[in-house]
Order: C-alpha cells, then sequence, then structure tokens
C-alpha cells in the first residue's frame, strides 16, 4: 500500500517539474501551489526531487562547455590575428579621405556660391512678381485700419468687400491673406459690436434726454394754445409769423399779437430746442446702415424695437410719490411725451426702423398704462388745485401728442374721470369750509345799524322783505350771519368747478350741465350732511334748531339766484330741454324736517329732565292744595320756548307743541302706572290731580297761536277721564257704559284702571288693619274686589277676543 502511494507521488513530482520546466515563470504559481496541496511531506520530497533533477542539468552544462572549449579558444585566436591588419587599413583609409578632401574643398566653395546666387537671382524674381500682387491688398488693408480708426464703419464694411471679392482671391494662396481672410469677419463683427455700442449709448441718451424734449414739446404745445386764445382775442391780425415746433411737427402761427406779446414769442423762438439740438441720431442711423450692409437689418431693427418697449416699460413706470406734487406729474408727462417725439422722429427720419404699426402699439400700451396710473394716483390725491394742475397737464399732454399725429381720445374721457375726483376734493374742501362757518356762527339773527351795512348783506345774498326794508335803523335780518356765507361759498364753488370745464372743448351746454350736476353735489350731499350733523350735535340746542330752521327757509329761497347765476356764466337758457334743475329745495327741506324733528325729540328730552325731578309721597293722606313745584317750572319753561318759535311756521310751532303736550301726558300716566310703585293714595290722586289741571289749564291758554277749540287739551283726556274716575269713584257709571261711544270714560283702558285700583287697593289694606271692624270701611273694600273682579273679567275678555 505504501509502495503504491510512493509510486504515485514521485509520478506527480515528475509532472510538476515538467511543466515548470517547459512553462513562462509568471505562471508557475498554481503548479508550485499544488505541491503543498498533497499529503503531508510531499514539499520534502519535491525538494529532494528537485535537487536532484538540478544536479542533472548542472553535469549536461558541464559536457556541452567542454566539448565546444576548444573550437572557442581557436575563434578567439583568429580574431587577434585580424586586429592587427585592420588597424592598418584603417589608417590607409584616413590618408586618402584626407587628401580627398582638400582637394575637393575649393570646388564646392565655388560651387556653392554660384548656387546661392542663382538661388537669390530666382527668388527676387519671384518676390517681385508676387509684391505686385499683394501690394495692393496690403493697401486696401491699410485703407481699411485707417476707416476703423477714423470710425467710418460704412466705408470699412465696403473696403473689406473689395477685399474679400477682388483683392484676396489673387493671392489667397499666402499665409498672410490667410489670416487676413479669418480677420475680416472678426473686423466685421467688432464692428457691429461698436456699432450696437454706440446704439446703446445713443439709447441712454435719449432716455437722459426725454425729460427735456417732453419738456419743450409740451411748451410749444401750450404756446400753441396761447397763440390760439389771443388770437380769438384780436379783432384784427396784424401780423403772422410761424412758430416752428419739435422737428418740425407742430407748426405754430403768430396772428394778432400785441407788440410786448409778440416780442416775448420771438424770444421763445430764439430758445425753443428741437430734438436734434439734444440728441445726435447719427448712431442709429450709422449703426441701421452698417446693419443693412451686413444684411443683417432685421435683427437691428428687432433689437432696437424691443430695447425701445423696454424703455417705454421704464418710462411709463411712476415714482411711488408722484401725486404729492405737481412737478411729480410734469416730470412723468414730459418723459413719456419726449419717448413718442423721439419715435415720431426715428418714423419719418429712417425707412422702416420702426413703422406706423409700432408706433401705435406703443402708444396703446402707453395709453393703457398712463390711463391707469392716473386713475390711481389722482385718487390720492385731496387738494383740488393740485388735481386741477392735473387737468391742465392731461390738457397739454394730450394736444401735444395729438400735434404728431397720436389718438388722444381716450386722455379727454380720462378727464371726465379726473373731473369727478376734482369734484370728490372740491366737496371735502367745501365740507370743511361748511363747517366752520356752522362752528363760528352765533345763530341770531343779522344786526344791521345803518344803510351801508344793510346793502353789504344784501349784496352777498338775494334777501328781499317789504316790511323789514320799511323798518328803520337798526333792524335785525331774519336769518343769522350763516346764510349769506354759505350762498357765497356755494358761488365760489360754481367758479372752481367751473376753472375744470375749461380747454376741454365742450360745449356751453355740456358745461352748464357739469355744472349743474356738480352745484347739485354740493347741495344735496356736503351741505346736506353738514346740515344734518350741525342739527345732531349735543351743544345746539331749541333755540338754535329754530334758526336753522329759518336758515335753510331763506337758502331754499335763494336757489332760484343760484341757478340764474349758473345761467349768467354759461349762457345756457335754463328752458333748454336737457338743462338740469338744482336739488337745493329738497336739501333744505330733509335739514328742516330733520331740525323739526330735533326740536321735537329736544323738548320730550327737556321734559323729560324735569318730570325726573318729581318727588311725589305717594302715601300722603291728602294733597298739599297746589300743583308741584316741578310741573310749573316745565309749564314755565314751555311758554318761554314757545315765545321763541314765533318766527317758525304755524305748523311747525303746533306740531311741537302738541308734541311736548302727548309726551308729558304720556310721562305722567308712565309716571302713575309704573310697575315699581306698588302703593298709591287717594291724596296723591288728588296731588296728581292738581298737576293734570295745571297741565290742562296750560293747553287752554293757547300757548301757540292755531289750535281750533280744545284741540291741545286732548292730549291729557286719557289723564283727565281716568283720574275723575277715581276722584268720583264713579265705578258703576264706568261699568254700566262699558264699550258704550257715549260713555263718560271711554278714554279708561279696563287694565289702565285695574293696575291703578290695584295699588289703591293694597294701600287701604295697610291703613286699614284697624279699622276693618267699621262698615264702611268693610263696605268700601268689598267694593274695591268687587270691581277688581269685575275689571280682571273685562280684561280677559278683551284678550280673549283678541
Amino acid at each position: 500500500m505504501a509502495e503504491g502511494e510512493s509510486l504515485e507521488t514521485v509520478t506527480e513530482h515528475e509532472r510538476i517539474l515538467q511543466e515548470i520546466e517547459s512553462t513562462d515563470t509568471a505562471c508557475v504559481g498554481p503548479t508550485l501551489r499544488s505541491v503543498y496541496d498533497d499529503q503531508p511531506n510531499a514539499h520534502r520530497r519535491f525538494m529532494e526531487k528537485l535537487d536532484a533533477r538540478i544536479r542533472n542539468h548542472d553535469r549536461e552544462i558541464e559536457k556541452m562547455c567542454n566539448f565546444h572549449h576548444q573550437g572557442f579558444v581557436d575563434a578567439i585566436t583568429e580574431l587577434l590575428k585580424v586586429r592587427a591588419d585592420a588597424k592598418k587599413l584603417m589608417g590607409q583609409v584616413s590618408d586618402t579621405n584626407r587628401r580627398l578632401q582638400d582637394a575637393g574643398r575649393e570646388v564646392t566653395a565655388q560651387t556653392e556660391e554660384v548656387i546661392r546666387c542663382r538661388v537669390q537671382q530666382r527668388n527676387m524674381a519671384t518676390t517681385v512678381e508676387k509684391l505686385q500682387l499683394c501690394i495692393p491688398v496690403l493697401e486696401m488693408y491699410s485703407k481699411l485700419k485707417e476707416q476703423l480708426e477714423s470710425k467710418r464703419y460704412y466705408s470699412a464694411l465696403k473696403t473689406m468687400e473689395q477685399l474679400e471679392n477682388i483683392y484676396i482671391p489673387r493671392v489667397s494662396q499666402y499665409r498672410f491673406c490667410q489670416i487676413m481672410a479669418e480677420t475680416l469677419p472678426k473686423l466685421r463683427e467688432e464692428i457691429k459690436e461698436i456699432s450696437m455700442s454706440d446704439l446703446k449709448d445713443f439709447l441712454e441718451s435719449i432716455r437722459k434726454h426725454s425729460d427735456k424734449i417732453g419738456e419743450t414739446a409740451m411748451r410749444q404745445a401750450q404756446l400753441h394754445r396761447t397763440f390760439n386764445s389771443a388770437v380769438q382775442k384780436q379783432v384784427t391780425l396784424t401780423c403772422a409769423k410761424p412758430l416752428h415746433g419739435l422737428n418740425g411737427r407742430t407748426p405754430l402761427h403768430h396772428n394778432g399779437l400785441n407788440t410786448e406779446e409778440a416780442a416775448d414769442e420771438d424770444d421763445t423762438d430764439d430758445e425753443v430746442l428741437t430734438a436734434h439740438d439734444l440728441v445726435d441720431f447719427s448712431p442709429v442711423y450709422r449703426c441701421l446702415h452698417i446693419y443693412t450692409v451686413l444684411g443683417d437689418r432685421e435683427t437691428f431693427e428687432n433689437y432696437y424695437r424691443k430695447q425701445r418697449k423696454k424703455q417705454a416699460r421704464l418710462v411709463l413706470q411712476p415714482q411711488a410719490n408722484m401725486h404729492e406734487t405737481v412737478e411729480g406729474y410734469r416730470k412723468y408727462f414730459n418723459q413719456i411725451v419726449g419717448f413718442f417725439v423721439v419715435e415720431d422722429h426715428i418714423l419719418h427720419a429712417t425707412q422702416g426702423l420702426v413703422t406706423r404699426a409700432f408706433t401705435d402699439e406703443l402708444w396703446n400700451m402707453a395709453l393703457s398704462k398712463i390711463i391707469a396710473v392716473l386713475r390711481t394716483h389722482s385718487s390720492y390725491c385731496n387738494d383740488p388745485d393740485l388735481v386741477l394742475e392735473l387737468k391742465n397737464l392731461i390738457v397739454i399732454l394730450a394736444d401735444t401728442l395729438q400735434g404728431y399725429g397720436f389718438p388722444v381720445n381716450r386722455l379727454f374721457d380720462l378727464l371726465f374721470e379726473v373731473r369727478d375726483q376734482y369734484n370728490e376734493t372740491l366737496l371735502k374742501k367745501w365740507a370743511l369750509v361748511f363747517r366752520e362757518i356752522f362752528e363760528q356762527d352765533n345763530y341770531s339773527p343779522i344786526p344791521v345799524e345803518n344803510e351801508e351795512e344793510y346793502k353789504a348783506v344784501i349784496s352777498r345774498f338775494p334777501f328781499h322783505d317789504a316790511e323789514i326794508e320799511k323798518q328803520q335803523f337798526p333792524k335785525k335780518l331774519p336769518m343769522s350771519q350763516s346764510v349769506p356765507q354759505i350762498y357765497a361759498q356755494v358761488k365760489e364753488f360754481i367758479y372752481a368747478s367751473l376753472k375744470f370745464s375749461e380747454s376741454l372743448h365742450r360745449s356751453s351746454t355740456e358745461v352748464d350741465d357739469m355744472l349743474r350736476k356738480s352745484t347739485n353735489l354740493l347741495l344735496t350731499r356736503t351741505l346736506s350732511s353738514c346740515l344734518q350733523n350741525l342739527i345732531k350735535k349735543p351743544h345746539i340746542g331749541l333755540t338754535e334748531l329754530v334758526q336753522i330752521i329759518i336758515n335753510t327757509t331763506h337758502l331754499e329761497q335763494a336757489c332760484k339766484y343760484l341757478e340764474d347765476f349758473i345761467t349768467n356764466i354759461t349762457n345756457v337758457s335754463p328752458e333748454t330741454v336737457h338743462t338740469t334743475r338744482l336739488y337745493g329745495l329738497s336739501t333744505f327741506k330733509d335739514a328742516r324736517h330733520a331740525a323739526e324733528g330735533e326740536i321735537y325729540t329736544k323738548l320730550n328730552q327737556k321734559i323729560d329732565e324735569f318730570i325726573q325731578l318729581a318727588d311725589y309721597e305717594w302715601c300722603m293722606s291728602e294733597s298739599d292744595g297746589r300743583a308741584s313745584g316741578y310741573l310749573m317750572d316745565l309749564i314755565n319753561f314751555l311758554r318761554s320756548t314757545f315765545q321763541v318759535f314765533t318766527h317758525l311756521p304755524g305748523k311747525v310751532a303746533q306740531t311741537a307743541c302738541m308734541s311736548a303736550c302727548k309726551h308729558l301726558a304720556t310721562s305722567l300716566m308712565q309716571m302713575l302706572l309704573d310697575s315699581e310703585l306698588k302703593q298709591v293714595s287717594m291724596g296723591a290722586i288728588q296731588q296728581f290731580n292738581l298737576d293734570v289741571i295745571q297741565c290742562e289749564l296750560f293747553a287752554s291758554s293757547e300757548p301757540v297761536p292755531g289750535f281750533q277749540g280744545d284741540t291741545l287739551q286732548l292730549a291729557f283726556i286719557d289723564l283727565r277721564q281716568l283720574l275723575d274716575l277715581f276722584m268720583v269713584w264713579d265705578w258703576s257709571t264706568y261699568l254700566a257704559d262699558y264699550g258704550q261711544p257715549t260713555s263718560k270714560y271711554l278714554r279708561v283702558n279696563p287694565s289702565t284702571a285695574l293696575a291703578l285700583l290695584e295699588k289703591i287697593k293694597d294701600t287701604s289694606k295697610k291703613n286699614n288693619i284697624f279699622s276693618q271692624f267699621r262698615k264702611n270701611d268693610r263696605d268700601r273694600q268689598k267694593l274695591i274686589e268687587t270691581v277688581v273682579k269685575q275689571l280682571r273679567s273685562l280684561v280677559n275678555g278683551m284678550s280673549q277676543h283678541s
């Protein structure tokens, strides 16, 4: 068994050695690894086998070396013999070469000189020939450089074209021509960039000068308006001198101006600057020609239009505080006008760089933006003078741009919106004026000491009263000082409103209509609101309210004079079909009605104040025999108050008196039936009856004339019948006649009688605790209980019936 394994191992080692001998050394790793993968001690046996193989190879090598050693020694010996002969031959060859070189050196030098001269001669001839072809190219290129340095780019482009088409093709084989040909496109691009840079500088320049250009153009338009106004006012045409507008687009003519005006306008002519004076347009012309020559005109046009659109958007963007001063609006308009003056000049000075369609598109975009901006900023303005100046600027803006062919109808339409804003600011301003007038008024008739003072008042206010005119001085006019002041301020408002209508190219009828509508707003909204607020103020008493009613009556009568005033201004007959009427009548009537209502309210409040002073002893055994002090004070107050009402219309005074009496009767009834009042004695009823008698006496004394019969006394009829029922203790009659039209106590409600009777019943019980054994008291108590039951049945029947 061991012998078999040993034989197998020997065979494997032989195979490994053969692989090592026949295989590349880089691949022997796997083979050697197999030695270590075999049985234990296989490595040692392999090393022994390897040593044996090495010894065999060493023996073979030694045998081979011994076999070839003699031949190697013979070869070395022969080589040593040849070396001496080789050295001798080498010396002979070197000597021969030296002599040959010495002999041919002179011939070679002469030959090379001849060749060199002939080559030079040929090169010179060729150079002359080629230079004759190259010199024109170089001259043209030098000319090109000079043109570029002198910024004659258009000529430079023409020179480039000649170089490319004529000169360079003749000498295209030379390197410098190739470089030149490669440089020309770069020069073209450089020219394009330079011209584009000039264009950008031009665009920046016109952006900076747009304000000045626009200012000049708008000043020209304003002069034009001045001249037209002067022409209309002159009767005789004395001279005619043209005034040329910016770029010749707005021709103006002097006709019939006086010497001083003409001199002023001559000075203005000398100072007028055109767009050419302010801006150099040559860069845009030059750039246009350059791009046209380069065949890239469309790119230039698109770029120019795109940049101008961007500039238009910047120009149309207002400053945040533009609405604060008129200078902000003026600067904004100057920039806009300057922008479109330049565009108009470009439109007419170039062929197709901008078109009418493009300028119209720009203008429509600008117009929409302008209108939106003005709507927004004008809404912030609270100063009517500033709004008026804004209107004048808009008119000049419209006239200026209209002179350059731009449609401006939408701007004039915008002026109607600005007019509404102007009216709103006027209304706010006049509201303050009216409030100040009302605050400073003393609400007493105007005293006049002499004829001069009287005429001074009627010169400000149309007042005519035959009776007052007959009176001797000093005398008093019925209205207070605020009336002529209000009338004068309404006229001032009409003048202020008229200022906005100037220069709007509107007919007299339209102006008349605008004046009447704005005046109506002043009367129906502003003045009416001020009057209503005045009437509601706590410090305005009854005397002031009476004077306010008188004042509104006179202002109402003066409305027809305001209509005549507007008619005289506009020369439009009030009989015209579409003439608007003034609504002042309704304004003053409403204010008068509000004042009347406030009189009624304040009277009732004053009555309530007196009622609160009442201090009845509801359990008193008998009355004092005289009316209460608070009631007598109240009646005296009412008498003095109604004496002040003598200047009021009769109906107002009567209504106030009736309202006061009804409120007094209602308050007294509520006091008697107050739920917090639990007990009432017959003595208190008697005292209360004395107070009601005083009220009836006051009503019968006719504190205000005009009442028929006992109309005013009827205000206390409910109280009178109720008190009579309890004073007489006539329950049998009341219960028997209840529901009959002829009943003596028709105005006494069962629930009212029941409420008061229960208060008296409780008092009787309290006072008669120890008197219940007296027959009269027992009978009275039984009667009260019986009446209470019957009244309750009547009340229940009424509730079921309802």
